[in-house]
């Protein structure tokens, strides 16, 4: 029992789940009680059910790992109900439950795992198939450990919260605010890494930048929620054309970025025409109309320059940089164009 208790302080100090602490105090509950099943549950008070979290079985008693039984049929929740920790004829106190008769539950110990709050996660427990005295100290010992299995839980609690906080805060860092696409930040940290995509081959990434032409008028006319309505909207159009692996940003006012994995081919004209593919693809999600609340715009669509990158050739200022200048030869262009069309 010495060798037993050293070995269980040691893994009450060093568990870092639920189930590293539990198995041990399963082992140690079994031993100090003489019952040839012990268990841990957890309780789903909304859904009705109990399961079988983690068990320790040693005799003819199999209580299985994983098993679920609707609460309002456990001992478990009569020995909670009654106050009851510890009976050696089931039948006589809760002949009813179907549960204990399947599983042929003669003696039954429990305790409630309540973590701090007050609520109830489930409940440590022993049985057997026979009649079974009681060992002193047992209920104090199972009182022991369902303490040590709540802080546990607390513990697990708090740093899963602290892991989603920190991955909440990840997620607004590189996120655009008023379109939820990513941002600048994202942009840059995503093309810090264009020479290892995709799969670290010599495939090449397509670069859209898109520049709104107009959305100046639209502000200046509609105002700047009708603007900020727009903007959302052509953000949701740019998200809903990208493809597994692409990304759309939001770097400005007015200027996003699209980035797309290229055509997996060293042929100038099927590159060639996999840019122009992608940059009618990005132009035609900007245009066309927008009903924003009672105000709606027909839009001539946004100007759009592409670049394709091929890995180990571009840094990423380099890259967009040259990704914005073929935005403006496509915006000189539709200015030179629309002089000429007055």
């Amino acid at each position: 029992m010495d060798l037993q208790l050293d070995c269980l302080s040691r893994s009450v100090v060093s568990a870092r789940t639920v189930e590293e602490l539990t198995r041990p105090l399963l082992e140690t509950l079994e031993a100090v009680s003489g019952l040839e099943s012990t268990y841990l549950t957890a309780i789903d008070l909304a859904a009705g059910v109990q399961r079988i979290l983690y068990a320790r079985n040693t005799g003819l008693l199999q209580i299985p790992e994983g098993a679920q039984v609707p609460w309002n049929d456990t001992l478990c929740k009569r020995a909670l109900e009654e106050g009851r920790f510890f009976t050696d004829d089931v039948d006589a106190c809760w002949g009813d439950s179907v549960a204990a008769k399947k599983l042929g539950i003669h003696t039954y110990l429990s305790t409630p795992v309540k973590l701090t709050d007050g609520s109830l996660y489930g409940t440590l427990c022993g049985a057997s198939t026979e009649p079974h005295a009681l060992p002193p100290n047992t209920v104090h010992v199972l009182m022991l450990f369902a303490s040590l299995i709540s802080q546990q839980v607390e513990r697990e609690n708090v740093v899963r919260q602290l892991c989603q906080a920190n991955e909440r805060l990840a997620s607004y860092a590189a996120t655009d605010f008023l379109t939820q696409l990513s941002n600048r930040r994202a942009l840059q940290q995503k093309m810090v890494h264009l020479p290892e995509s995709p799969d670290a081959r010599d495939v090449p990434v397509l670069i859209a930048f898109v520049d709104l032409d107009g959305f100046k008028n639209i502000n200046d006319m509609h105002g700047h929620d009708i603007g900020d309505k727009f903007l959302m909207e052509l953000a949701a159009r740019l998200r809903a054309i990208l493809r597994a692996g692409d990304m759309a940003a939001r770097i400005g006012g007015d200027e996003f970025v699209v980035v797309a994995a290229g055509p997996d081919c060293s042929d100038p004209g099927v590159l060639a025409a996999a840019r122009q593919a992608f940059q009618e693809r990005v132009f035609l999600a900007t245009a066309g109309e927008y009903l924003l609340g009672d105000v709606r715009l027909d839009y001539v669509g946004a100007s759009v320059g592409v670049l394709d990158v091929r890995p180990g050739t571009h840094d990423a200022a380099r890259a967009l940089r040259q990704a914005d200048e073929q935005m403006y030869q496509v915006k000189r262009a539709r200015r030179a164009a629309a002089m000429r069309a007055r």
